[in-house]
This record gives structure tokens, sequence and C-alpha cells, in this order.
């Protein structure tokens, strides 16, 4: 087989994309309506690509377990999303976009993807606009921008904190046209079980009807996953309850390399764990770091009075206060990158400074925002003398406007005032920037399979920068991927319509069977929870925040003992000939105790630290993440062998032409 550097194409940066369409095969207008395709999820970038496909003239059809795509987990997004416009006039561009997301990714992602991703950034911005995303707008109605992590620019376009949202809702109207027109064949409450390989190309999937329980086959000449990520390996997560990993999982099993699987990423702002009874966490949006301070108390007195309720945090001295990040970070303050501020957020609270009675939060205030902008006001009313109150008042109603319904999301949970008290926050798992393995067209290494989105790997390297999976979901979808499977489906316009009725369909169907019946009649005495539960722990402690090898090594056999006792004494109740949450749930989760093996294997080759992946024998002595270039500036591609154990290694080494290679800094 070619090397998976091979199927990248040469040539300068700049003009790489332009090229590459430019050479790049068509299909004429009238061969495209022979011409079928399956998008497996609907959030942003499935949704966005079946819409264009269907404008183009393909007949697609929509896969999604939600009973409408406007429910897919890309509504949950909040603080916006990135293009390089250069709006503000302060100094942005496509190259520093590119190098802003190369050097946050820690030096592990692809150079031709992001670039490609930088510049059709402003596209999106442009499209999204025509289909009526109501973006904030400045005073004067020009579009508005804020700062996010990692930057020192102001990029980030957002609709208040439901970005997603309204993205989502711009991409579903799209999608709804497609539907009218007959273009888009919509199947909600599916859930796709396996894809269809026919003589070594993805010729279709074996999907389940969630309301009949009904096993379906359905044709196309080219496959598009775009079912997001797989954070719910953790159990607790800021992901949707239903979030999971099967679709990339199956298509894993059949050939497609799963690439950089340790690549997670924990959000530095979420609401706390509370207890036992959770069974998801809640995002604070990253937005809330250009206002919200973040601190612990520099005394441990102090700490143990805050918790103990005899001292409130507004009630403690500028003085007594340790804004942490603004003093180990000067030039980018509370807006480090997300991997950065989740560290330390970790190790204050590990030095027992964590501000609740886990002793694992710490605080985002906003109380110098609300002052700051509060005067501003004043002055602009011509009130040059204002008293506090009257400052704040001014103050509040700003940062209302900015971020009201996240305030008031944080209050309905927590049931505290974030307007009048600091809100407490703790880092969580939020996003993966490991997926499936994808070349430069975005085909993942089964010919006429697809991975888009959050679902493959390409574009983050080993840590996000937040605004930036809005960015490349709509990116892929709009974009690149209807320009890119052109190429791949212009060999097809002669082949016709798929049948279903052949042996690679009945194979497919016979094993998805098997698995629900094996579940079905198991007849164990052990709920699923009770071991995604199980798993979620053994992730968190051993693969979360900080790894090393022997806590990976214990995890690998955790997770093998897991697996089989899962198999021996899950109970799944309830027929499978029916709606069945919990069968639904058992199949989920027994992929994921596949994943979270190959996800320890990955993180234990990996002798090095970079972005989201922390070994502690890897770091500097300021506690900082210590990369090894020599030995993995590549991507680690992991072909399946039968057993996630098993997996073999494949390497895309990673070339940096127009980048240094540096040791990341934002001090």
């Amino acid at each position: 087989m070619a090397t998976l550097e091979s199927r990248i194409p040469q040539g300068p940066l700049a003009d790489k994309w332009t090229n590459h369409k430019n050479h790049i095969n068509l299909v004429n207008p009238a061969n495209k309506r022979n011409i079928d395709v399956i998008v497996v999820g609907t959030g942003l970038a499935g949704g966005s690509a079946a819409a264009t496909l269907a404008e183009l003239g393909y007949n697609v059809k929509t896969f999604c377990y939600q009973d409408s795509p406007r429910r897919a987990h890309s509504i949950a997004a909040q603080g916006g999303i990135n293009a390089a416009k250069n709006y503000q006039g302060d100094g942005d561009s496509t190259y520093r976009l590119f190098y802003d997301t190369v050097k946050g990714g820690d030096y592990r992602a692809r150079e031709a993807n992001v670039y490609r991703l930088s510049e059709v950034s402003a596209n999106i911005i442009d499209q999204c606009v025509a289909q009526g995303v109501p973006f904030a707008r400045e005073y004067g109605g020009l579009l508005d921008n804020r700062s996010f992590g990692g930057v020192l620019v102001s990029r980030t376009f957002y609709a208040k904190g439901q970005t997603g949202q309204q993205l989502l809702l711009g991409a579903y109207a799209a999608m709804n046209r497609q539907i009218n027109r007959g273009k888009i064949e919509s199947f909600n409450r599916h859930e796709m079980l396996d894809i269809v390989i026919v003589d070594g190309k993805a010729r279709g999937i074996i999907a389940r009807n969630m309301v009949t329980g009904e096993i379906e086959r359905h044709s196309a000449h080219a496959v598009v996953v775009a079912s997001g990520g797989y954070g719910n390996v953790f159990f607790l997560s800021t992901n949707a309850m239903g979030s999971n990993v099967t679709a990339s999982w199956k298509i894993h099993k059949k050939g497609a390399y799963f690439a950089n699987p340790c690549f997670t990423q924990i959000h530095p702002t979420c609401i706390p764990v509370s207890g036992d009874h959770q069974s998801k966490l809640t995002l604070m949006s990253e937005s809330l770091r250009n206002d919200g301070r973040i601190w612990v108390p520099r005394k441990k007195e102090d700490v143990i009075a805050i918790r103990e309720g005899k001292l409130k945090p507004v009630d403690l001295a500028e003085e007594d206060r340790d804004y942490y990040l603004e003093r180990r970070y000067p030039s980018f303050g509370n807006l480090v990158p997300r991997d950065v501020a989740s560290r330390a957020a970790k190790e204050r609270c590990d030095a027992g400074f964590g501000v609740n009675a886990t002793g694992e939060a710490v605080f985002l205030d906003f109380s110098s925002a609300i002052m700051r902008y509060g005067r501003e006001q004043a002055a602009i009313h011509g009130n040059h003398n204002p008293s506090d109150k009257e400052v704040r008042e001014l103050g509040e109603k700003v940062v209302e406007n900015k971020y009201g319904n996240l305030f008031q999301m944080y209050e309905k949970i927590v049931d505290e005032n974030p307007y009048k008290t600091p809100m407490k926050i703790y880092p969580a798992v939020h996003y993966t920037m490991g997926g499936i393995w994808v070349d430069y067209n975005l085909m993942t290494t089964i010919e006429g399979c697809y991975a888009i989105g959050e679902a493959n790997f390409s574009d983050h390297g080993a840590n996000r920068l937040g605004a930036s999976a809005l960015m490349q979901g709509l990116a892929d979808g709009y974009f690149v991927l209807p320009y890119t499977i052109g190429d791949y489906l212009s060999k097809d316009i002669r082949t016709g319509k798929i049948p279903t009725d052949t042996p690679e369909f009945d194979e497919a169907e016979k094993n998805v069977r098997n698995q629900i019946d094996a579940l079905i009649n198991n007849n164990g005495t052990n709920s699923v929870d009770h071991y995604h539960k199980k798993l979620g722990k053994i992730m968190w402690d051993k693969c979360g925040m900080a790894r090393n090898e022997q806590g990976l090594k214990e995890a690998l056999e955790e997770i093998k003992a897991l697996r089989e006792d899962f198999y021996k004494n899950v109970r799944v109740t309830g027929s499978a000939e029916s709606k069945n949450s919990e069968l639904e749930k058992a199949l989920r989760v027994a992929d994921f105790l596949e994943l979270g093996e190959l996800f320890a294997k990955d993180a234990l080759h990996r002798n090095e630290s970079c972005g989201g992946h922390f070994r502690e024998e890897y770091q500097t002595e300021e506690g900082e993440a210590l990369r090894d270039d020599e030995n993995f500036k590549y991507v680690a591609a992991w072909e399946y062998k039968g057993d996630p154990r098993e997996a073999v290694l494949h390497k895309e080494d990673l070339e940096y032409k127009n980048i240094e290679l540096k040791t990341r800094s934002y001090k």
C-alpha cells in the first residue's frame, strides 16, 4: 500500500487548495442525478455536506439517531466560530489563523489541511450571513468579534452564547429545502450499525430503525461519516448523552485507520462534578474567559474558610487572590489554550487550593469586567461621577447582553448568581482531536468512505483552539467535501444503482443481528450504565488530564477485563423489535469498551507530552508539555487487526515547511 504521505498533494501551501480543485475530476450535472451519497450524522458537518451535495444534484440519504437534525450536538456549541476576516483591523490574516491553529495543536496537525481550513474560513461567515444566521453586531451594524484562547487577535464571530444552535438552524434550513425538493431523503431515529464494503469500496450501511427495531439496508456510491467525537468514552463529558463512536468504530473495524485516539480535549471551564448521580457535565463557554478572571485564594486558610462557608469569595481582598493564569502566562493571561488552562487548574487544585467541597474547582470572576464596562457606559451617558452601585448596574447590563444565556444556565444549575459571586469551574472532557484518518480529499483508507467534522482527525493536532470546531465542521461540509468527493464519484457515472441483495449486505446484516441477539439474550445482572461508569472512571483516572506509563498499562488490562465482564454479565432489558434505549446504549458502550483500549495503547506508545496528551514523565521543570519531535512528529494511524491491542501502527510523518517547529510558549 502507498504511504499515507503520498495521498497529500505537493506544491506551494498557499496555492495548494486552488491547484487541487483545478485538477481533480468533476461530475457532469446530468450524471449527478444518478449518484447516491449516504451521510451519517446531521450536525454542522453532516448537515452542511448533505445540503450542499443535494444542491449540486446528488441524491442524498441522511441518518441521525435524534428525532430531528436540529437536535444534533452541534447545537450545544456556545462561544463562536473563527474566521480570518480581520474586521477588527488587529493584524489577522489567513496565515495567522493557520499559524495559531498549528501552534495551538502543538505541531501535531497536517499543514496542508490546516491552511485550507484557514483559507475557506472567511467564506463560511458569508455563507451563514446569507442564510440569516444572527451573528452579533457592533453599534454601527458591522459583525462583531471576540477573542478566544491561544490567539492575540479577535477573530471569533458569535451569536450570544448560542452560536452552534444558530449555525445548525442555518444548515438545517438548507437541508429542509433539499428535502422538500426530494433531493435529500431523511432517516431520523436511525442508527448506523455497520458499513458495507463491496470490492473494496464503501457501498452502503446497515442501520437500525430506533422506533420499530427494524434492521435496514441502504446502498450508495459513497458513504460520509459525520457522527462527531468520542468524548463519552469517559462517561462524564460535556457531550450529549447519545453522542457515541459507533459509526466511526464500525468503519475502523472494516479498514479505516483510526488516528491519534489519545488526543482528547479537556475543556477548562465547565461546571464541576457535584456527585455520583450525574450522567453528564455542562460547558461554560470559553468566551467567558474574555471577561472572566480565573483565580484561587493565595492562602490555604482562606481556601478552607471558603469551602466551609465562613468566607465569601467576594470578601477576599485583591492581594489575597492568585490570578494564576495571569501570573504564569502574562502575554495571554486568561486566554491561554485549553490544554494549558486545564492543567494549570488541576495543578492548583492538586496543591490544595480548590474552592469547593470536593477541592476540584476554581473561580471565574466577572467583577472586574462588570465595573470596567460600567464606568465606560457611565461616561458614554455623561455621568462622570457615578456611584459604585450605578457602575455595577450598568456593567451587568453589558455583560448580560454578551453572555446572558450562559449566566442564566449557570444559575439554574448551581443556584448561585454569577453577577454577584464568582462562578466555580473545573476542567472536563469536551472534544476529541483524534478520529478517523483522512487524506486531503477527506477520504478514509476505505475507498469511497469519507469522514468529516469532529469524526476525522485532520485539523487540530493535539489540541483544538476554541471556536475552531464549528469552523472545521462547516468548512468540511460546505466547501471541501462537495469538491473532493466528485473526484471519486466521477468514476461511478456508469455504475448504476447499487443493489442491496448481495452477499456483502447479507453478511453485514447478519453480523449486526448476531450482536443484537447476543446482547438481548445475555441475561446478565448488571446494567449498561454500570459498565459505562466503570469505563469512564478508568479513562478519567488513567487516561485523563495526566497520564503515566504505569497507569496506562493498568488501564489496558482493566478495560480488557471490563469488556470481558460486559459480554458475560450485562443485562439488556426489553425487545430488539421495538424502541429500546438500553439496547442502544449497550451497542454504543460495546464500541467504547474497544475504543478505550486503543486509546490507552496510543497514549502508552506516545512517549512525549503534546497538547491534550500529557505524560507525567515528559514535562519541563515548570510543568509544561515536553514534546519529542525527533521521535513522535507523526500522525499515529492505527489499523484494526481483530483486537484493539493488536492494532498495527502506520505513521504519517508531519512536515513543517511554512512554520518554524519550536516549543509552544504562551508566556
